[in-house]
């Protein structure tokens, strides 16, 4: 049976229609409230769904009270230059081995938080989030979806300015700004789709299409990525991939975030987010 997955005034529930089902009372304390616990037990999830129509949902569920579906994972990779496209439009060589750095988990918030910026670099990333069920080490590409737990909407939110203020550049620290990470609404187990490698990413500022893709086009595949990573540090229960993001980014054509901007981010299958942007004090500048 497949599942839905979220985190709800932070405590894990499972979702049908409008309406939630807390997972600690579900399953009768085998799990707890906790979301990261029910990542690391995919199989009880898909029986607890099974049981979701002859229950009594817990509430109906509002935007204001999802909070990020994957709160606090113990690894978030993000996979830069994973189009063609946008190799192209940032003027960069294609990869010949997939581009990892890593956003702090602390970044991490709801699908319809705010974005708070300090600078007048900051930009947007559609993407595709990977969120990994079952860890391993050395996962075999053949293997890679069978440790995946289901998959989300992420915006790779960017200040460019830190970004590139160092040279080389640094990705990290520039895109782990405090709520720079939304993620969601929520985590649909893999067994919701019919092909897990064609999923359109668009993001719309202010109702304006800015990006519109498809994970069809990455360079690196999923299953890549997971055999790939999984060679180097061993993947663990709740870990999420950002794979990347498509052309049409602010820093291409000069349409960065302002204070006041709406950003609507979709994937097919998936929901969307809205994230209201604002601009706070500016961030102290290296001595």
């Amino acid at each position: 049976m497949t599942f839905i997955l979220g985190n709800i005034n932070d405590r894990s529930v499972l979702v049908l229609d409008d309406f939630y089902f807390d997972v600690q009372a579900l399953s009768n304390g085998a799990l707890s409230s906790d979301p990261m616990d029910a990542l690391a037990n995919c199989d009880l999830l898909h029986r607890l769904s099974g049981l979701l129509k002859d229950a009594t949902p817990t509430g109906r569920v509002a935007a204001e009270t999802i909070g990020a579906a994957v709160p606090r994972p113990k690894n978030c990779f993000a996979i830069g230059l994973n189009y063609k496209s946008h190799a192209e439009e940032s003027k960069m060589q294609l990869p010949t081995n997939p581009l990892v750095f890593t956003k702090f988990p602390s970044c991490l918030v709801g699908p319809s938080s705010d974005i708070d910026m300090r600078s007048d670099g900051v930009d947007y990333e559609v993407e595709l989030v990977v969120v990994i069920g079952v860890g391993g080490k050395d996962i075999k590409k053949e293997d890679a979806w069978n440790h995946v737990a289901g998959v989300t909407i992420g915006q790779d939110i960017s200040d460019r300015i830190v970004q590139f203020a160092a040279q080389p550049p640094h990705f990290d620290l520039g895109k782990s700004f405090d709520t720079f990470g939304p993620i969601g609404p929520f985590v649909y187990s893999t067994d919701h789709f019919s092909d897990l490698n064609d999923f359109r990413l668009v993001t719309d500022i202010n109702g304006e299409t800015r990006q519109n893709d498809s994970t069809k086009n990455l360079i690196f595949d999923v299953e890549t990525l997971i055999a790939y990573l999984s060679q180097v540090t061993t993947l663990t229960p709740g870990d999420i991939i950002f794979t990347g993001t498509p052309d049409g980014v602010g820093a291409a054509t000069g349409n960065f975030l302002k204070d006041g901007d709406v950003i609507t981010t979709t994937i097919s299958g998936l929901g969307t987010m809205v994230n209201h942007c604002r601009r706070v004090s500016d961030y102290a500048k290296g001595a």
